[in-house]
């Protein structure tokens, strides 16, 4: 069964352009790939999420919201009894942001410039059989 990913970009944040890159790096690499869409609320991430039966969701964070709207997803996910399902995010983050994320609950934060298949290969490392 391919690893599913749910791609969603929380908040005003009004550019996709790398959260279509990142799906469509995922998408060649053999994972379900759902993109949410823009301006997604957490409540519409988790329930998108967990109505999809996915096995991760990645958020893409451009506007500086990321201290917020990343750990409301992970808080929400608990609430629902959803924890099997894992949070990794990118975007513009800030380095001094990465570790108190970690603490939030994502499981890894990619900035940018990372190169793709670093993403495509955690993905596989962190959900392959």
């Amino acid at each position: 069964m391919p690893i599913r990913i749910l791609i969603a970009k929380p908040g005003l944040d009004g550019h996709d352009r790398g959260a279509k890159v990142v799906s469509r790096a995922l998408r060649d690499a053999g994972c379900e790939v759902i993109y949410s869409g823009l301006h997604q609320t957490p409540e519409q991430i988790v329930e998108t999420a967990i109505q999809e039966d996915v096995d991760g969701i990645g958020l893409s964070v451009l506007s500086g919201a990321h201290m917020t709207l990343f750990p409301r997803v992970v808080a929400l996910l608990r609430e629902r009894e959803a924890e099997d399902i894992a949070v990794f995010g990118g975007g513009i983050i800030p380095d001094e942001d990465i570790a108190e994320l970690h603490d939030a609950g994502l499981e890894m934060i990619f900035t940018p410039g990372t190169p793709l298949t670093d993403i495509t290969d955690w993905v596989d490392q962190r959900f392959g059989d």
